[in-house]
This record gives C-alpha cells, sequence and structure tokens, in this order.
C-alpha cells in the first residue's frame, strides 16, 4: 500500500503535463510501451489484465481528447475526413454493433474499451502530434531507443541459453507476451530506422544511433526466431523494389489478383508440394527458414491451420454479426477437428487467438468485419504508393518510405497472427498510420505545419 504512494508525485506530474503540456504524455506513453509489463506479470491478477503503464496512459489521453474534442472541435475536419479515418470510425461502429450482439458482452465490452484507448491515443492524439513534421522523428524513437534496450536484455539473457531456438519464445517475457509479436515490432521498425539513415537533415551523432538501432534490430530479429518477422521483411524488401522501379499500385493489385486467383486454382497441387516439406523450426537458422512452408510436421505451422479451420467455421455459424469481438479464444475448442489438432493445442483459450488479423475479425464480427480490414489494407497501400510518388521534400520522402514498409510489414504478419488487441502493437501501427496520414494531409508538398505549442490545446 505504501509503494502506491511513492507514485503520488509521478502522478501529480502527469497530471500537469496533461494539462500544460500533453505531447510529453504521448511520447512517455510510447516511450514505456515496449518496457510495459501486465499485472499479470507482476502477479497483482489473475483476470482483469492491463498493461502498466502504458494502458492508464492510453485511456487518460482518450478522455483528454475526447473532452477537447467535445468542446473545443480540435480535430480539423481535413483528418475527419480522410479515407483512414472514415474506416477507423466504421470500424469502430460495426466493433460497437457486434459488442452488442455478442455471445459475451462482457469480452466484447473490454474488447471494445482497449480498442478505443488504443485508438485514440495513438491515432487521434498522434495526428494531433504529428501535424508538425519535426515530432515525427522524436515519436518514432520514442518506442524504437526502449525496444533497443528490450533487444539488449533479450539478447543477453538468451546467450546464457546458447541463444536456443527452443527457449526465443519465452525469454522476451516480461516485456512481449512471445517471440512473434516481438518479431512483428522489429520488423515494423527496421525499414523505418534504416530510412531515417538516408535523410540528408540527420547529423553524424543521430546517424551513429539509428546505425546501432538497426544492428540491434536485425540481429534481435535473427535470434527471435520469429518466421514470421522474417517473412514480413522479406515482402517488404519486395514492395521496396516496386516503389524504386516507380510500378503503379493498380498493376501490382491486378498481379496480386491474377496470383491469387493461379493459388485457388491449383491449390490441391501446391498443397501435395508443401506437403512433402517435413523440415521442423527447431535447429538452426536454415531449418527454420525451411520449416516455414511445412505443413505435415511442424506444430507451428499446423496449430495455425488449425486456428484457422476453427474461424472458419465458427464463421459459418455466424456470418453476418459473429461471435462478438474478442470472443474467439474462448469459443473456438468445439470446432476443432481431432485430425487437426497438435500437441499444442488447448480447450481453455490460453494460447492466443485466430492468429489472423483477417480471420479473426471475420469470425468476431461477421463478413462486414472482415471487409472493413481488407478496405483499410487497400486504403493504407493506395495512400503509401501515391505518397512515394509524390511527396517532394527528400526527408519527408525517406520517412514515407520507411514508415510504409513498417505498416506493411505489420499487413503481411496479419496473415499469421494478430497483436492489434495488445498495446505493444497497437502504438507502432496505429502511430505509423498517423504518420502517413498526417504526411498526406500536411506535408506531401514539403510545407512545415504546426508547432510543438499547438499540442498542447489539446
Amino acid at each position: 500500500m505504501f509503494y502506491a504512494f511513492n507514485l503520488l508525485p509521478i502522478a501529480i506530474l502527469i497530471f500537469y503535463w496533461a494539462i500544460f503540456n500533453i505531447e510529453r504524455v504521448v511520447y512517455l506513453m510510447v516511450f514505456c510501451t515496449p518496457l510495459a509489463v501486465t499485472l499479470k506479470n507482476l502477479g497483482l491478477s489473475e483476470g482483469i489484465d492491463l498493461s502498466l503503464p502504458t494502458e492508464p496512459l492510453m485511456a487518460g489521453l482518450m478522455v483528454v481528447y475526447l473532452l477537447n474534442e467535445l468542446m473545443y472541435k480540435i480535430t480539423p475536419r481535413n483528418i475527419l475526413k480522410h479515407p483512414i479515418t472514415i474506416l477507423i470510425f466504421i470500424q469502430l461502429l460495426w466493433m460497437f454493433i457486434t459488442t452488442l450482439s455478442s455471445v459475451d458482452f462482457t469480452v466484447s465490452l473490454k474488447y471494445l474499451i482497449a480498442r478505443l484507448w488504443f485508438v485514440f491515443s495513438c491515432y487521434f492524439v498522434g495526428t494531433q502530434l504529428l501535424k508538425n513534421k519535426n515530432s515525427i522523428r522524436p515519436f518514432i524513437l520514442a518506442y524504437a531507443i526502449p525496444l533497443a534496450i528490450v533487444c539488449l536484455i533479450t539478447i543477453y539473457q538468451h546467450a546464457a541459453f546458447n541463444f536456443d531456438d527452443k527457449i526465443a519464445d519465452w525469454i522476451v517475457s516480461p516485456f512481449y507476451n512471445d517471440h512473434t509479436a516481438y518479431g512483428a515490432a522489429l520488423a515494423m521498425y527496421i525499414p523505418v530506422i534504416i530510412a531515417m539513415l538516408f535523410q540528408t537533415n540527420t547529423s553524424n551523432l543521430m546517424r551513429l544511433l539509428y546505425a546501432g538501432l538497426v544492428s540491434i534490430f536485425v540481429l534481435a530479429i535473427i535470434l527471435s526466431f520469429a518466421r514470421a518477422g522474417w517473412l514480413s521483411l522479406v515482402a517488404a524488401t519486395g514492395v521496396f523494389i516496386t516503389l524504386m522501379l516507380r510500378i503503379k499500385f493498380r498493376t501490382l493489385l491486378i498481379t496480386t489478383v491474377t496470383l491469387t486467383v493461379l493459388f485457388f486454382s491449383f491449390q490441391e497441387e501446391i498443397f501435395i508440394a508443401l506437403g512433402r516439406n517435413n523440415t521442423d523450426s527447431e535447429g538452426d537458422l536454415s531449418k527454420n527458414i525451411s520449416s516455414m512452408t511445412n505443413i505435415s510436421t511442424d506444430a507451428s505451422n499446423l496449430e495455425r491451420i488449425n486456428r484457422w479451420s476453427c474461424a472458419i467455421r465458427m464463421f459459418y455459424e455466424k456470418p453476418y454479426f459473429g461471435w462478438g469481438p474478442g470472443t474467439y479464444m474462448f469459443n473456438y475448442a468445439p470446432y476443432q477437428k481431432s485430425s487437426e489438432r497438435t500437441i499444442i493445442s488447448t480447450n481453455f483459450g490460453t494460447n492466443g487467438n485466430a492468429h489472423s488479423e483477417y480471420l479473426g475479425p471475420l469470425t468476431e464480427q461477421g463478413v462486414l468485419g472482415l471487409l472493413i480490414v481488407v478496405s483499410m489494407l487497400f486504403a493504407t497501400m493506395f495512400m503509401g504508393y501515391r505518397l512515394v510518388y509524390t511527396v517532394k521534400d527528400k526527408n519527408i520522402k525517406a520517412i514515407t518510405i520507411g514508415v510504409f514498409l513498417g505498416i506493411f510489414t505489420y499487413f503481411v504478419h496479419g496473415f499469421l497472427n494478430n497483436f492489434l488487441d495488445t498495446d505493444k502493437l497497437s502504438v507502432p501501427f496505429w502511430g505509423f498510420m498517423a504518420i502517413l496520414v498526417c504526411i498526406d494531409v500536411y506535408h506531401r508538398n514539403g510545407e512545415h505545419h504546426g508547432s510543438n505549442n499547438e499540442t498542447n490545446h489539446i
């Protein structure tokens, strides 16, 4: 009890900042996110979980933002009318509707409230802060630097186990719940920090910092054995090549649709070929890479297929409104087939959700839930390509490429995992989205918009 009183001066300082200098609260929230620890990890709760101190800060920022919006209408119309913002509002509205029809209203309501403070604290407050282009780099570094600290701690602890790949899954605890979330965060920040290296308005000292961060992140993602993170970086490299060749997004969209049609036309032959791969994700790096396409013996891959199959079966039962946000993990067990269960399967909802940012919403929010996510993917891709080809300022263009590739890694990662129900990935995802939207609205022609004092208006 007495320990709580020691936090009182910090609480008073944060309250003071919230009134007079709210951008400091934003930076504090972002900085704390990689280092945040949940109540369960601290042994303080077995029921309701909360990431400390990040989520209380997010909730506070949301309340301050909404009060100011009600009183002063602080959000510019060009932000409110932006296609990404409209899609966010549609998604939140549909999540609210599907919460009302949920099979477990309490679970869905908690999920919705958490999503609200993720979005409002990172995207809407972010667009207020990032209207000043000089705030973009500090905003990125506010997460990247503590993430590097987590990497160094993890690498040091992992070294005691001779970098055994079996240890990689839990060695990131208590900062990240498993190595896949850790790998997803690293994959998002590698492209943007590399891009910042090539900015012309960067001092030698800052360039040295960026080079150090990239080196730490690359080493960390290799040692994480997070195969989805590796795959997303390969995909981002492919997108970068198309950007350098100035290939239009329309051409890529047609190509993607064509390849998708071909995949489904020859899916039986493809699965037979994949079934011949029996390399498990154990051992050296080459075996982990080879195991990415192993759908015959690799437990991790097979469990994903099990979860996806359950998600589709659940969707068939409730195709329009779904089961309700956040309810998949508590309801999928009866939909498992004995032939698809693996050694890591469970009936207790303890090992995560649908492992897909696309099938998860399909199951929990029905067909419209999936369509909204896919629409956000295409809208972000269209905006990213357009910005890279039209931004005039070279330094802003470099940031645009890095942030776009970073958020693209998460969309790729979303086919294999879903982490937007956590603060660890919500901060970079919605923060990067806010950066791209602010570049689109304020910085595309190289003008300087806003000042640090403007953010204090919130």
